[in-house]
Parts: structure tokens; sequence; C-alpha cells
């Protein structure tokens, strides 16, 4: 018994070294629960509220039909979220924009077709660079029509005489490749994490701070630097992961991507890079112990990351995690990269971005050069 008091002691230090330090304690307890509320809403095992669009220029009973039932996947599973376009190019600007996922056009005859027993085809203009969920609007339509013919035909020997005509705006995005803008936001997280403010706390740590209250530094001088290398160094590091996760995945990213599309990826990773050095100063700027930095990387990585549409599309959250995605900034650089990467498009398609992107940075740098407290 006498043997285990040395031990004792060393348990009883190093208790007492935990529980004084009560955010490490509330950390411990609440990220397991928040990682189960964040991912279990982020992915939620099937998608839901997909937005679709259709265009209906038969107006017969078959499209009717048709409508009814996708009408019927919206109201009960609620696996798409319908709505109703008149005109056939607003619909498609819809894909472009970012609206809608798919448009399904109803061509004017397709209720004739079916009548006379000919083949009938629907059109599906499908968002394929969001691939889980083209291919759940994939299934949900064929399954929609697929229904009209055991509904209403049901002595027809040719059970499929309704053919989806599958049109992708855009080239093929394999799954892969669609993972690439969330890897970027991920190297930009993590170079965020392990410069910037981890820097400033293992400094106090280590006792090292004290050196730059003995010069005129001022504390913007110091939030400046300290960010400023974080930059240097996140920027290199996240455009470096793009490029090599681009053509390990099959993109060579000299080939697909124009000057302007580049230099804007290479905006938006420094937009966002400076977004989130700011911010990790405001919440972590007056943290003294390295701990304190490493549990809450893992739990700010939760809650940025998976509600940013970098895996599953914001659509399919419920609405309280969509509020959430608006004005997490990790959304709009996801979004940012997508566009850019596999659309192709112009500043027009992105602008939103840059502009919430910009905000976001200013406001956290202001903040943290604000409460930075140049003292010991």
């Amino acid at each position: 018994m006498l043997k285990l008091i040395p031990l004792l002691a060393v348990v009883e230090r190093d208790l007492r070294r935990f529980t004084r330090n009560p955010l490490v304690v509330l950390s411990s307890i609440l990220m397991p629960i928040l990682y189960l509320v964040i991912l279990g809403n982020s992915f939620q095992g099937e998608l839901k509220n997909i937005p679709l669009a259709y265009v209906d220029m038969d107006n017969g009973p078959y499209a009717r039909r048709v409508t009814e039932l996708l009408q019927a996947i919206g109201a009960g599973p609620r696996t798409i979220q319908v709505t109703k376009e008149a005109d056939q190019g607003k619909a498609l600007k819809g894909i472009k924009d970012g609206r809608y996922k798919g448009v399904l056009i109803l061509p004017s005859d397709f209720s004739r077709n079916i009548i006379n027993g000919n083949e009938s085809e629907i059109g599906l203009f499908l968002d394929n660079t969001e691939t889980i969920a083209a291919e759940t609007l994939r299934s949900a339509i064929t399954a929609a029509a697929s229904s009209i013919n055991v509904k209403f035909i049901p002595v027809r020997e040719k059970r499929d005489q309704v053919v989806i005509r599958n049109i992708e705006i855009y080239r093929k995005v394999d799954y892969d490749q669609s993972l690439i803008p969330g890897v970027v936001i991920m190297s930009i997280f993590l170079g965020t994490i392990t410069t910037g403010v981890f820097n400033t706390v293992m400094d106090k740590f280590l006792g090292i701070e004290e050196s730059y209250l003995l010069t005129p530094l001022t504390k913007r001088d110091i939030v400046i630097g300290l960010v400023t290398s974080g930059l240097i160094i996140t920027t290199a590091i996240a455009t470096l992961v793009l490029f090599f996760s681009a053509l390990i995945s099959g993109i060579y990213i000299w080939k697909t991507l124009t000057v302007f599309s580049f230099l804007s990826i290479l905006l938006v990773i420094i937009l966002t890079t400076l977004g989130l050095l700011g911010m990790m100063f405001v919440i972590l700027g007056r943290a003294n112990h390295p701990r304190i930095v490493g549990v809450f990387a893992g739990f700010l990585n939760v809650i940025f990351f998976f509600p940013s549409g970098a895996i599953y599309p914001v659509e399919s959250f419920p609405e309280w995690l969509k509020a959430f995605a608006r004005v997490n900034p990790e959304t709009y650089s996801v979004h940012a990269i997508k566009a850019l990467l596999f659309k192709g498009v112009s500043i027009r398609g992105i602008e939103m971005d840059f502009i919430y992107l910009a905000a976001f940075a200013f406001t956290t740098m202001t903040i943290a050069t604000l409460i930075y407290k140049r003292e010991l």
C-alpha cells in the first residue's frame, strides 16, 4: 500500500491540473455531444429537400401525373423540393446560379406519345458537380416515371416507355473529384490552427511573449505580423493541396483552369485564410495553454467543416443548420471553389462569395486587433 502513495500523488496532481482548466473540462463533455448533433444532422443517411425545377410544356394528363408524383415525393419523404418554372431558359439558369440541382423538362408531346403507345421522353438536366444530389434526383425522377406506367397502363407490354434523357450540364465529376474543394478548405483550417494564434499561445506558454513587450511593437504590429506569416504558410499549403489532390483525382488544373479561375481560387484561399486566422485570434487569443488550442481545434473543425456543403449539399440540412451554414465562411469558400473548378463560372457567379469572405476577414481581423492584450 505504501508503494502506491507516490503513484497516488502523481494521479492527484494530474487530476488537479485537469480540473483547474474549466474550458478543457467543459469541452471534453460538450464535444462528443456536439459531434453527434452536427454530424447527425449533416449526414442524415439520405438527402432531403434537393431543389428541383420542372417545366411543363405539355399540360396533359400524364405530365400532371408526373408533377403530382414529384410533389408527393416532396411532401412525403421530402427528398426533393419542387418548384414550377414557366420558362425553360430561366429554369436552366437556376442550375448555374445554384438555385436548383436539377431541371425536369416535360415536352409538349409527352402525354400524346404515351396515349398513342409511342416512346415518350422527358429531359432531366442535372448539376453533376454535386454527385450525390444528382444521383438522388435521378433515382427520384426514375421512380416517378416508372410509377405512371404501373398506375395508368398496367397492360402495356413495354413497361418503361417513358424514357428519361439525362443531360449533365457540366463535364463529368467523379465523387473523389467533388471532394477537392472540401480538402482545400480543410488544409486552410489546419494551417490557420497551427500558425497565427497557436504561435501566440505557445509563446505565452514558453514565456517568450514577454520579449515582445520589451520592444516598441504595438498590438496591431504583433497581430498583423503573426497573421501575415500564417497567411503565407497556409496559402502555400492550400495551393499545393489543390494541385496534388486535383492531380491524384485526374484533374489537370493547368489544362482545365483559366488564368482568371486560378487567380480567383487563389483569392478565395487568401480571403478564407485571413478570415479564419482572425477568427482564431478572436476565440483563442487569450488562451494560455496549447492544450486549449488542441481541444478547440477538433471542436471548431466539426462545427465549420461539415455544415459547409463540402460533402453533403446544404439544401439537405435541417433549417437550424441551414441558418448556420449561411453565416459559415467555409460555405462560401466551398461554393466558390466548386464553381470555379468544375463550372468555370464568371465573376458574377461568385461575387457574393467574395463579398462575404472579404467582409468576414475584415470583421474578424478588426476584432482580433482590438481585443488582443499587449500585457502579461
